[in-house]
């Protein structure tokens, strides 16, 4: 199982830290380094020093590492339209050296959006362009230098496009698709994805999802195999119990509720649990790291749970 680290910055993060994270990760021997994309706070005092841009974070980022792959998880397809996002993530790539991945999702916290002026469609329209998006950015990337990229859809339109910038990445970045939504999100993930991923749910809703999402592929003609399936979880690991308790307090918390909804405990036990979505189907697994701060607990996970997870 491959292991990748996974920030959420609105809750609170300078560049500074998120850059000091991903460099540890990366000298960990993490495979990836996600943030979110999100510009509201959720359910901290303050969130200081505020949001940041996910993908002007990202290019800073893929100056300041060479090894790591770096993307997000998810960028609401409300906040850019499909040409110019096409742009923005080829050229990450590029400054990357061909380490970036696209996670690309519809959008569904409706207070940042009336914090900042983006309109909020229904949740039906906003899949409608969801699927739209997905169609021009992959399209955009696939077309080969010289030829030019057509679109006619409800919601956007894409008229003699030249396709430029082409990312570094052939026919381009991976797209990571996610959710748990019954029938659109698994033939979307089938359809464009290279990464299906199911974030904070329980086993039994891991499973139920991946089969969804194996079913869609089935039903376009498209190997199941060739798709990655991943899931995302907070972890709160400690050498024992002392640090675990401790560990929780911090990101506000429950041990109890850690262990029955996330990975908890000690290196040991945080092993255990990542068997049982291996065993689901998790091929990756997104680590949820929320005290930024804390670098020691990032190198507790990556000295003793990283060596034992074998890489894809």
């Amino acid at each position: 199982m491959q292991l990748r680290i996974f920030t959420e910055p609105q809750q609170g993060a300078s560049y500074d830290t998120l850059l000091a994270v991903a460099q540890t990760a990366e000298r960990l021997g993490f495979d990836g380094f996600f943030r979110s994309d999100h510009y509201l706070v959720m359910g901290a005092p303050d969130g200081l020093p505020g949001p940041s841009d996910a993908w002007i974070t990202l290019a800073a980022l893929a100056r300041e590492t060479s090894r790591i792959r770096l993307g997000t998880l998810v960028t609401s397809g409300t906040f850019r339209l499909p040409g110019p996002l096409a742009i923005t993530v080829a050229g990450v790539d590029a400054m990357s050296g061909g380490r970036i991945e696209l996670g690309l999702g519809a959008g569904w916290y409706e207070a940042e959006h009336t914090a900042y002026g983006i309109p909020f469609p229904d949740v039906v329209e906003r899949f409608d362009r969801l699927e739209e998006q997905l169609a021009i950015v992959t399209g955009l990337w696939a077309t080969k230098e010289g030829d030019r990229f057509n679109y006619q859809g409800r919601h956007y339109q894409v008229t003699d496009s030249p396709a430029l910038p082409q990312p570094y990445q052939r026919p381009g970045p991976p797209v990571i698709i996610g959710g748990k939504g019954p029938r659109r999100t698994p033939l979307l993930a089938a359809t464009y994805g290279t990464e299906f991923n199911i974030a904070f749910r329980p086993l039994d809703v891991t499973r139920d999802q991946f089969k969804r999402v194996r079913g869609a592929c089935e039903t376009i003609d498209r190997d199941p195999a060739s798709l990655i399936f991943s899931a995302a979880q907070v972890i709160c690991c400690g050498r024992n119990e002392a640090e675990v308790v401790a560990r929780a307090a911090s990101i506000g918390r429950e041990v109890d509720e850690l262990r029955d909804h996330g990975l908890c405990g000690t290196p040991d036990e945080v092993l255990a649990k990542l068997a049982t979505y291996g065993e689901a189907g998790s091929a990756r697994m997104y680590l949820q790291i929320l005290d930024l701060l804390d670098v020691d607990h990032l190198a507790l996970i990556g000295e003793e749970v990283l060596p034992h997870c074998s890489p894809l």
